[in-house]
């Protein structure tokens, strides 16, 4: 795997875990939605994640819940590209990521100041996403989803989850090998996105198994069914079980957390640090 995503013009490296900050310009997500859908909320939570350590802003503006219903492309792009132009100018040095299927708008995004795409559809949803990903040469998370965010929660059923999802990342990945895509690639199983509570916790517990495809994983956990389910949380009170969380993926070969809250987080990787022996007290 390599130590390093490359960017235009800075690479960073991944020989410690790093933190992708949520920020969702959404009316409806499952958690902060409406939080952030002007500027002056937008970039103040842009400044408060990139000053408690996050390395990454995914920026998404369609919700991608549960039973979410679609916007238009335009309305898509109305919503997030004027904030990434924003953002780009406030903060110059912030690594932005797009979280979009469509490559239409991932390419307007990525031409206006943002640097990763974030498909929750694996290059599914829009076939040209990876003729985007190979003329734009920016790192790619490939997830994978079961069906569409409007039934994608309807009883998906799998025979061996992990086999199934290996076995749609070397689909996907040779896809973009034919494509001359070999690097930046980031592989996300997509928790929650399509998958029962125990397909859930199946993929956390073998999330290892996939770092044999050579590529770096992204574990997107944060206040999600999986832990409100077990707990009979609300996603505003699933943040200790977050934390959790993500030191399990952390213990299992996670190599970005995507998260709603970037200080606790930090904090699980400081510690974890610490008990692998890599950094002192």
């Amino acid at each position: 795997m390599s130590n390093h995503l490359h960017f235009k013009n800075k690479t960073i490296s991944l020989k410690k875990p790093l933190l992708m900050g949520i920020l969702n310009l959404t009316p409806d997500s499952f958690y902060d939605g409406g939080f952030y859908k002007n500027e002056k909320g937008f970039i103040s939570q842009t400044e408060k994640m990139l000053s408690e350590g996050a390395d990454i802003i995914d920026i998404g503006a369609v919700s991608t819940r549960p039973g979410a219903d679609d916007v238009t492309l335009d309305e898509e792009i109305k919503r997030l590209v004027p904030a990434i132009k924003r953002i780009s100018q406030e903060f110059p040095d912030a690594i932005i990521s797009v979280d979009s299927y469509r490559s239409k708008v991932a390419e307007e995004a990525i031409n206006n100041g943002a640097h990763i795409i974030n498909d929750i559809s694996g290059g599914v949803f829009d076939p040209e996403m990876f003729h985007v990903i190979a003329k734009l040469k920016v790192p790619y998370i490939l997830m994978h989803i079961k069906g569409k965010p409007k039934n994608m929660q309807q009883n998906p059923q799998y025979k061996d989850v992990v086999e199934e999802l290996t076995g749609f990342f070397k689909l996907q990945i040779t896809k973009l090998y034919d494509l001359g895509v070999t690097e930046n690639i980031i592989l996300d199983p997509g928790f929650g996105f399509g998958k029962s509570l125990e397909d859930n916790y199946t993929l956390l517990r073998n999330l290892s198994s996939f770092k044999k495809m050579g590529y770096p994983l992204l574990a997107g956990v944060s206040r999600k069914s999986m832990i409100n389910k077990v707990l009979g949380t609300k996603p505003s009170e699933a943040l200790n079980g977050t934390s959790v969380l993500h030191t399990l993926a952390l213990i299992n070969g996670a190599n970005i957390l995507r998260v709603h809250d970037v200080k606790e987080a930090v904090e699980v990787i400081k510690l974890m640090e610490v008990y692998k022996g890599e950094k002192g007290n």
